[in-house]
């Protein structure tokens, strides 16, 4: 009978107009149904029923999803590629955020997988992957590095190098082992380490050259530390680690006998007269470090799908467990459209480098000399540039660039755990058709000029 009294009592205090404004921010806020708070205003006299079992029924669902989600993913949004993709499709941008081309790529690999489902190549897929794929791959790094991998042992096929990335991880590290990652890194290997149930620790790749300390790094290794992850060409900054800075690296994996996790899915596409070089060339390399590649970089088709991971017998034994359960097997007729890419690779490379280095320079001289001030790649198809002045910071440039003048970035911050440095840069992606780029610089530098 009281809280009957305190109900009309609050009933009397709140006329229409002031029930509308107050509970309606109060629905706002906590996100309850629009159908709710309209039978509320609707119907006055019975709003603190409607009222009193809309929030409890909330909160009774934001008690379960607590329950069922696990803390590891907690801290974990939604990524900064989809928020970015969302808003350029929102406001009709132009889209430089997101790392695909929006152009087709290798024609001839649309032939062959057709021709494979034809011929019946439509099954499963042995788990590691057809053998002329593994075949392929295995003479590939023979003949470009030196590095001789036995394809029934150590090459398996995955779900892309994202899948790669995860059942590396999964394999390998156990809770509360460290991972070192060179920030900024891309943002799947923090998610890994974390999924995997790792900590993250941070080595930053200083701008104007994206150098790193040899002192912070080794100021980064305790005792739990199990392994470093290495990504050459770099994602996001174009960066491709020299032989040196790659001998420091296996240096100190080797004096504190830790793991490499190499992601080189850009090893095909670096510019002017810089080599890519595999760590696990090094002496001593191999035997610890997995290497991570993807054919849907090299042959420009990444909603195919189909990675790989080559590394020693004992550490392939574990990827292959957690792969097993994870995908267990990939797209077989896209396995051997990429297995007759790979038998063409030589005549294919020279044009498909001169193409995305031509991108490269479109973008950079239309940038360059302004308060963008870009840093030239040397691989990959990400450059990245300084916030100007009129920003505030990343965050603040890519939320206004996308919507007031209609180019979409990634702020780069996201990439940057330890390092404020994230906070004046934005990453563009040049993996568009060459209109594209024209217009994009066009409405960057608009900004600039209101």
């Amino acid at each position: 009978m009281k809280r009957l009294l305190s109900c009309l009592h609050l009933k009397n205090l709140f006329n229409r107009s002031n029930l509308t404004n107050y509970f309606g921010n109060f629905f706002q806020k906590r996100a309850v149904s629009i159908g709710a708070a309209f039978f509320i205003f609707s119907n006055q006299n019975a709003f603190i029923l409607t009222f009193v079992l809309t929030i409890k029924i909330k909160i009774k669902v934001e008690m379960m999803l607590k329950k069922v989600s696990s803390e590891r993913i907690s801290t974990m949004g939604e990524s900064i590629f989809t928020t970015m993709s969302k808003l350029a499709f929102e406001k009709n941008a132009v889209n430089l955020g997101q790392g695909f081309p929006d152009f087709d790529g290798y024609a001839m690999i649309f032939e062959s997988a057709y021709r494979a489902m034809k011929e019946g190549k439509n099954q499963y897929a042995p788990s590691p992957g057809i053998k002329s794929l593994r075949d392929v791959i295995s003479v590939v790094n023979g003949n470009h590095y030196g590095v001789a991998y036995n394809p029934d042992t150590e090459i398996t096929i995955t779900a892309g190098a994202t899948e790669a990335l995860y059942c590396v991880m999964q394999a390998f590290l156990n809770s509360g082992d460290e991972a070192i990652l060179f920030e900024p890194y891309y943002d799947a290997h923090f998610a890994d380490v974390i999924l995997a149930g790792g900590i993250p620790k941070f080595v930053t790749l200083h701008k104007p050259d994206f150098s790193f300390s040899i002192e912070e790094l080794e100021q980064a290794i305790t005792p739990k530390t199990k392994l470093i992850v290495l990504n050459t060409p770099h994602n996001p900054t174009g960066k491709v680690f020299s032989t040196a800075e790659l001998k420091i690296i296996a240096e100190i994996a080797v004096n504190h006998n830790l793991l490499v996790v190499s992601d080189e899915v850009y090893e095909f596409l670096t510019f002017d007269s810089v080599k890519h070089f595999p760590i696990s060339k090094l002496e001593g390399m191999k035997e610890r470090t997995i290497t991570i590649s993807s054919t849907g970089k090299t042959f420009g088709s990444t909603g195919w799908k189909i990675g790989y991971v080559c590394a020693a017998k004992g550490l392939t034994d574990s990827i292959r467990k957690v792969h097993q359960w994870t995908t267990f097997a990939v797209n077989t007729p896209a396995q051997h459209a990429m297995a007759d890419a790979f038998g063409t690779l030589d005549t294919y490379l020279p044009d498909f480098r001169a193409l995305y280095q031509n991108k490269r320079d479109l973008l950079y001289n239309a940038l360059k000399g302004s308060e963008y001030n870009p840093y030239l790649p040397e691989g990959s198809y990400f450059m990245m540039i300084d916030v100007p002045h009129k920003f505030d910071n990343d965050v603040d440039a890519a939320m206004k660039l996308v919507t007031e003048f209609g180019v979409a970035v990634i702020p780069p911050s996201v990439f940057y755990s330890k390092s404020d440095e994230g906070a004046t840069l934005l990453r563009l992606c040049f993996a568009k058709k060459d209109e594209t780029l024209i217009k994009g610089a066009e409405n960057l530098l608009k900004a600039l000029k209101v």
